[in-house]
């Protein structure tokens, strides 16, 4: 599936293609005469046809005749009627921007074709907008779709990689790498473009991470049904946020700066314990030291099989497969991935200028 601009550069394309080979066949034509009916040698033949389609007003050759001079007019008409409508597209692919577009597009193929551990974006809403504005802040590399040709020039206007196309199709997925991208958030207008989104995307990478949006309680069941790792509905978690924000102002406002915006002083993160190379595994949190080396508080730590430790305390053991939560600056944040050695995130979201690996 190409889009709208793509098809009509490729409609271009061919158009040019085939005046280009409409003017070789003219140019055969009447080489083909002037040797064969005229008698005359291939370089005076070819010679003959050039000036006579270039209409650049010098004489014959060679003498010719009545049936040779109707001939020439014949080859005159048709190449003016074939240059003629070469400049005619040439000259509206210029105007309209084709080759500038054409360039831009190819040069998105590439950089879409070496993207890997990225997320897709699917949908550029105002729910899509934002997610894309937050990856953004956060250095996270992501290419956005869309089958609104608007809503795509809006995202590519704030320099972000997107693509027109349906994202409920395999071959849209597909062009956008997913098989080497590490989440999907599903951002459509329609709970059933969501639904097939997300069976699509694990169909084609089950080991991508899908977080789709929902507008109601069903439909968040259905979407968890189908495979989605996480499932938001606007209208449920706007409601319980304004009620915290109500009840609770002071809290939400700490989480909020946190949690999103480019611009923050603390950052919130989560940390894979890998065996093979973290060397606190089998340490308490204290003989760990963790926080003695990198300042960065660990909030709670998510066991293997599901079990939250929130507010773990000092004789807390670091075990295999845990999910460090960690709150700290940056650069807090990236001496504790130094310490527990490269990560191997689940779901890589580095802080903004962080090297998390």
């Amino acid at each position: 599936m190409y889009s709208t601009f793509e098809q009509k550069y490729r409609r271009i394309q061919k158009e040019l293609l085939a005046g280009a080979i409409a003017l070789g066949g003219v140019f055969i034509i009447g080489t083909l005469w002037y040797w064969l009916v005229e008698g005359w040698t291939w370089e005076d033949a070819a010679y003959m046809t050039v000036i006579t389609l270039a209409t650049v007003g010098f004489g014959e050759i060679n003498p010719l005749g009545n049936r040779g001079r109707l001939f020439t007019i014949s080859l005159i008409l048709m190449g003016v009627v074939t240059i003629g409508y070469i400049v005619n597209r040439f000259t509206e692919a210029l105007i309209q921007g084709y080759f500038q577009e054409g360039l831009r597009v190819r040069q998105q193929r590439r950089a879409m074709e070496s993207l890997t551990g990225h997320y897709i974006i699917c949908g550029c809403g105002r729910t899509g907008q934002q997610v894309a504005l937050e990856f953004a802040a956060e250095a996270v590399l992501f290419v956005a779709v869309d089958l609104s040709l608007t809503s795509i020039q809006a995202a590519q206007q704030l320099g972000h990689i997107a693509v027109q196309g349906d994202a409920t199709l395999d071959e849209t997925l597909i062009k956008v790498g997913i098989e080497r991208a590490v989440g999907l958030v599903a951002a459509l207008p329609s709970d059933a473009e969501n639904l097939y989104t997300v069976l699509s995307a694990k169909t084609l990478n089950p080991n991508i991470r899908a977080i789709a949006r929902a507008s109601n309680r069903e439909a968040l069941q259905k979407l968890q049904r189908a495979g989605a790792d996480a499932v938001v509905s606007p209208y449920i978690t706007g409601g319980k946020r304004m009620a915290a924000a109500a009840l609770r102002p002071q809290v939400m406002d700490f989480v909020d700066g946190i949690l999103t915006g480019g611009d923050r002083e603390l950052y919130m993160e989560e940390y894979r314990l890998d065996p093979a190379v973290c060397p606190c595994i089998g340490q308490s949190l204290k003989e760990a030291r963790l926080r003695s080396q990198s300042g960065a508080l660990v909030l709670a730590i998510r066991r293997v099989d599901g079990s939250l430790i929130g507010g773990p305390t000092a004789e807390t053991i670091l075990m295999a497969g845990d999910l460090l939560i960690c709150m700290g600056t940056g650069e807090q944040l990236r001496q504790i991935n130094q310490i527990l050695g490269p990560i191997r995130y689940r779901v890589p979201r580095p802080p903004k200028q962080g090297t998390n690996n």
